[in-house]
């Protein structure tokens, strides 16, 4: 039996490998869709192209992702592996522990595999018919309004990427890190006006300070999706109305008490 010559790369060669896999499969993909698509239904080519551009975009940030997990995942092997040596030199015949290091890699990866998951379910659902009609009701909207849709990547980092791009045009530098941890201290130094709309899904039961003190941890440290009390938080930090534009339901608008232009997001089933 023959040898598998990708077994003789190291693993950064054996990643851009499957990178350039995952290229060539996303443009035989995309050329499927634009050969599905009459060159004469300009509608239709308009979204198409909306579709493939976003295709590409989040493949491009995945790959980027990943290479640096590999690279962060050398370096913690290197530090692991001095700290295993001097272990055995003071402690023989002791049973093999899993690291720390190992325990935050193994849990970066569940959460990082939840998100490409995500990410995938949300492709599959974007070229379905519900999201082409739901697309098309809030293109009419912002059209009205005379606004134009940017399309973010679905990564669980979407909203405050949305809220981080709108504030450049107001000169302001929030990254989508500081929002995030903005608003995990705003909401603990407030808590008793979240606490109370946030329930455990198995037991209904009200968060108690554990689970609410989680929740927050969980804003800072993981690409957790955020909703209206996110939003509400940040409309207080940042003194600014948001406005959640909605294909089937009118907007709703936090923050209502600023006299600011609010920040308009549109928000997708």
């Amino acid at each position: 039996m023959e040898a598998d010559p990708a077994e003789d790369l190291d693993e950064e060669e054996q990643l851009a490998r499957r990178h350039r896999k995952e290229k060539k499969e996303l443009q035989a993909k995309i050329q499927g869709m634009k050969n599905a698509v009459p060159k004469n239904d300009k509608k239709r080519r308009k979204q198409l192209t909306e579709d493939v551009a976003k295709l590409e975009k989040e493949m491009e940030q995945k790959h980027r992702e990943e290479l640096e997990q590999l690279k962060l995942a050398s370096k913690e092997n290197e530090i692991d592996s001095i700290a295993v040596n001097i272990s055995h030199l003071v402690i023989e015949n002791q049973p093999p522990r899993i690291s720390k290091a190992q325990k935050r890699r193994e849990k970066k990866a569940a959460l990082e595999k939840e998100r490409e998951e995500r990410i995938a379910e949300a492709e599959i659902e974007n070229l379905s018919g519900a999201r082409h009609v739901e697309n098309e009701k809030l293109t009419e909207i912002l059209a009205a309004r005379e606004l134009e849709m940017k399309q973010i990547p679905s990564d669980g980092h979407c909203m405050y990427r949305a809220i981080e791009d709108q504030l450049k045009t107001q000169d302001c530098t929030l990254t989508v890190a500081k929002l995030r941890s903005q608003t995990a201290e705003y909401m603990q130094s407030h808590r008793d006006d979240f606490l109370p709309f946030l329930t455990n899904p198995n037991t209904g039961d009200m968060y108690t300070p554990e689970e609410f003190g989680k929740y927050c941890d969980d804003i800072v440290n993981t690409a957790a999706w955020g909703g209206q009390l996110e939003l509400r938080a940040l409309s207080h930090i940042l003194k600014t109305p948001i406005e959640i534009i909605q294909a089937d339901s009118p907007p709703i608008v936090v923050g209502e008490e600023y006299p600011k232009k609010p920040l308009i997001l549109v928000n997708r089933s």
